[in-house]
């Protein structure tokens, strides 16, 4: 199996090149890339590359994750997030390739208190959001062998995240004050990286799987739960950590140009049943990391 990957150093494409690799011959590529072009500013370049390699997969973990910063660069983001992926979606389509792509919850509304289904109607309130939700269209209308995965709160050991910020404020202050009333599950790129392989093994087999999912880690937290458990594990592992108050606070207190969703719940039962998998606790993978970093 002849596999193309964009965006291997981003968190889960990282975490794609260790998963992947015994599945074949693994073509990992970024915007850097020389031979061929893995940038995204370039449709035209990423439509030449498909052709060129004729993969059996093509993998997108690229994209303008810069939720804000896309609240002043719609342009840029539409070319990352929806115009590169159109491209990709007709170029795997002419070489009978499986795509698989990462989009998001924030393809909703981000309201309510239920877990988002696949079926529930898109209404994204960001440009990161639109953009990310266009692109899901421009496969399902132009590629008829794709996997989407949806995710939400991404992590990884690897570079910077939440937990890692966390716990070097909790070192330095007495006081935090951390969200409250946002809603998901932390997820590990890892982890993520393991389910693709898996699901692509599944689907190489069996088309009727090409379809939109839903891919986190069970269970659910807010950032301020989520902050609290990995403080008081980094405390447990031996960690001096001087804070004495995490304080809940509002999405309100801490303003951003793009609009925060407070439901980022996600319901899994379609892909757990569809791939034969349980996916654990976000505990789990937060514990795990905690002991990589």
């Amino acid at each position: 199996m002849n596999i193309l990957l964009f965006g291997k150093n981003g968190q889960v494409g990282w975490e794609l090149q260790r998963a992947l690799a015994p599945l074949g011959n693994l073509i990992a590529l970024d915007r850097h890339s020389v031979e061929y072009c893995g940038d995204l500013s370039d449709p035209g370049g990423i439509t030449a590359t498909i052709l060129a390699i004729k993969p059996d997969v093509i993998i997108n973990a690229a994209a303008h994750t810069a939720v804000d910063k896309a609240e002043s660069e719609p342009e840029l983001a539409a070319l990352l997030n929806t115009t590169s992926v159109a491209a990709m979606a007709k170029a795997a389509e002419t070489v009978g390739a499986l795509l698989v792509h990462y989009s998001t919850d924030y393809v909703f509304n981000g309201e309510g208190s239920e877990a988002w289904v696949e079926t529930d109607t898109t209404a994204p309130l960001s440009v990161y959001g639109k953009t990310k939700c266009d692109g899901e269209k421009a496969i399902v209308a132009s590629c008829s062998y794709y996997l989407i995965f949806r995710t939400s709160w991404v992590y990884a050991a690897k570079g910077n995240n939440f937990a890692k910020t966390m716990l070097k404020l909790a070192a330095e202050r007495d006081e935090l004050s951390v969200i409250d009333d946002q809603f998901g599950a932390p997820t590990g790129a890892e982890l993520i990286a393991d389910c693709t392989a898996h699901a692509i093994r599944k689907a190489k087999k069996d088309i009727s799987l090409s379809g939109i999912y839903h891919l986190i880690a069970s269970g659910e937290t807010t950032w301020h739960q989520y902050a609290g458990y990995v403080i008081n594990a980094g405390r447990l592992k031996g960690m001096e950590l001087r804070v004495k108050s995490i304080n809940p606070v509002p999405t309100s207190a801490f303003p951003t140009a793009a609009t925060r969703p407070t439901n980022s719940r996600l319901s899994t039962t379609k892909f757990q049943d569809a791939f034969e998998l349980t996916l654990p606790d976000w505990r789990v993978g937060v514990q795990r990391m905690l002991n990589e970093i």
